[in-house]
């Protein structure tokens, strides 16, 4: 433990690098590769839905299906792909898998996707 400003700070959040919003790189063939992947799984409708959805908190399988009204079979298979490429976690709250997106980045993203939809549907002209 360590004291800074007298206040005790475990060593192992300080070990912790910050977070940062932006990363400036130029990109490679595996970035290039990667996003290509997350914009894949952007490009269905209900996927796109349910991490909108999660970007607002945490839900599980009944509430995300109520949400995007349609079939639970649907939601968990599209819940599955997601998973399976790393965009959402989950964890058992008992007998209930709760899902959430995995991180701020892809949240943001999901947003401004949505925002830039409302800008053609309803068109708003484009910000500077």
């Amino acid at each position: 433990m360590t004291t800074v400003a007298g206040t005790a700070i475990p060593d192992a959040a300080r070990a912790l690098p910050a977070a940062s919003l932006s990363h400036p790189i130029t990109p490679d063939q595996p970035h290039l590769d990667a996003a290509t992947n997350t914009f894949r799984m952007l490009a269905d409708p209900t996927r796109l839905h349910i991490l909108w959805i999660l970007t607002e908190g945490e839900a599980d399988v009944t509430a995300l299906t109520e949400a995007c009204d349609t079939s639970r079979t649907a939601v968990s298979q599209h819940l599955a792909k997601l998973r399976f490429t790393g965009l959402v976690d989950s964890r058992k709250e008992g007998r209930r898998v709760i899902y959430r997106i995995r991180d701020g980045h892809l949240a943001r993203l999901v947003r401004e996707g949505l925002n830039h939809a409302d800008h053609v549907i309803t068109g708003e002209p484009p910000h500077a």
